[in-house]
């Protein structure tokens, strides 16, 4: 149980780190562009303590729950001294503006990436999307009734080795079997054991398909038997060619930053496909709440990221701790590029609407319109904003009641 609270803790302290440099990301942004950085604090509530360096106060504040950095002239609204006008925010280039809003999210999608390239260097990453990467070739395929309790296998005399005699190497991706495309190693395992004798295979070696042909053996493999899952595995002829596929791949110091990139891209992508696909989830969730069984792939609230990075630590499965973290740091990254407001994209958003605008009224000899009235926008993002803690709301309730774990 000790374990359990000390992963629950240091998940919820990579959150609260992660937030309070997003908030630093800004603050450097804005400070490298000349604006006026009055304030800069980690947490909410009554102030610890905090202390002056130049002309930004910096401070600590009992609730480390995220962050905030103060800069003058964020809006027109904000009201700025003479002294601050020069250098309020709302007076510099719309991309300047832009990059300074944005930096929080850089910053995020830069945590992520630095926490999978401290995991690619030290325990690998995982073959998230199954990729059918050819990890070994093996030696022979054989039947399992010639090993003991069908494990420790020997390669008898004459053995066949499909693979390694078609010519298929480590590395190569196997992208089809007998004409069928085979996106992941699962495909190529489906694909193959219904196969036997002569088949085509499609490799990609080094970005080059190479057509190979590959002749599958069929052997005999121990499966849980359905009937009887407890019971000994039944055995039953497959076809196999003698391959195996990673569950994670490892890397260098140096093959880890191209291969932390990738993998950075691949998992952006799919946060933004699971950002989309958030709306649709949303009636699983009430459904949780109220007793049925809770779908993992529905969305969780920091207390339940919190809860599985736990259960995580608790089980040694730091890879998946590691993990979490990442992609919650992507999650949180794109979310707040959203072009709604109080986001930081819905400012981005504003900020290029005035942009816009005042090009059409140059076009038309009009002069600039000046920044946008957010008084105007109040009741929209009122709206969001009771839709968004609604959402918090209801994710956080059923985290609460019915928890997805790892471990039953």
């Amino acid at each position: 149980m000790l374990v359990y609270i000390l992963g629950v803790a240091l998940f919820a302290l990579g959150i609260c780190v992660s937030v309070a440099l997003h908030e630093a990301g800004h603050m450097v942004a804005a400070k490298s562009f000349g604006m006026k950085v009055r304030r800069y604090f980690v947490g909410f509530g009554p102030t610890i303590f905090s202390f002056r360096r130049g002309e930004t106060e910096y401070g600590l504040k009992a609730l480390p729950l995220g962050g905030f950095c103060d800069i003058a002239g964020m809006t027109a609204l904000d009201e700025v001294t003479d002294d601050e006008r020069p250098r309020a925010m709302y007076r510099f280039k719309t991309w300047k503006r832009t990059v300074v809003m944005a930096a929080g999210s850089f910053t995020h999608f830069l945590l992520g990436f630095i926490v999978l390239y401290l995991m690619a260097v030290t325990m690998g990453l995982p073959n998230l999307f199954g990729t059918p990467q050819v990890s070994a070739v093996s030696e022979c395929v054989q039947d399992a009734r010639t090993n003991e309790e069908y494990r420790n296998p020997t390669c008898a005399p004459g053995a066949p080795a499909p693979a390694r005699e078609a010519g298929i190497r480590q590395g190569d991706v196997i992208v089809s079997v007998d004409g069928q495309q085979t996106p992941t190693y699962s495909d190529v395992v489906a694909k193959v054991q219904p196969l036997s004798g002569p088949v085509d295979v499609e490799v990609d070696r080094d970005g080059e398909i190479v057509p190979l042909r590959v002749n599958v053996e069929k052997v005999t493999r121990p499966v849980t038997d359905p009937e009887n899952p407890d019971g000994p595995p039944k055995l039953v002829a497959v076809g196999s060619i003698g391959v195996s596929f990673p569950s994670t791949f490892e890397y260098t110091p140096v093959s880890a930053i191209g291969g932390s990139l990738a993998f950075t891209g691949d998992m952006l992508v799919e946060t933004w496909n699971r950002l989309l696909e958030l709306p649709e989830r949303v009636p699983a969730v009430v459904e949780a709440i109220f007793g049925e069984e809770r779908d993992p792939n529905t969305p969780v609230s920091v207390v339940g990221a919190s809860r599985i990075g736990g259960e995580a630590v608790q089980e040694g499965l730091w890879e998946l701790f590691f993990f979490l973290l990442a992609s919650l740091n992507f999650f949180v990254g794109i979310f707040n590029l959203l072009p709604l407001l109080p986001l930081d994209g819905g400012h981005i958003a504003v900020t290029w609407y005035e942009r816009v605008r005042d090009w059409i009224r140059k076009a038309r000899g009009k002069m600039p319109a000046g920044p946008v009235d957010y008084t105007k926008l109040s009741g929209v993002t009122m709206v969001l904003v009771v839709i968004g803690g609604a959402f918090m709301l209801l994710t956080v309730t059923a985290d609460i009641v019915n928890p997805i774990r790892i471990t039953e």
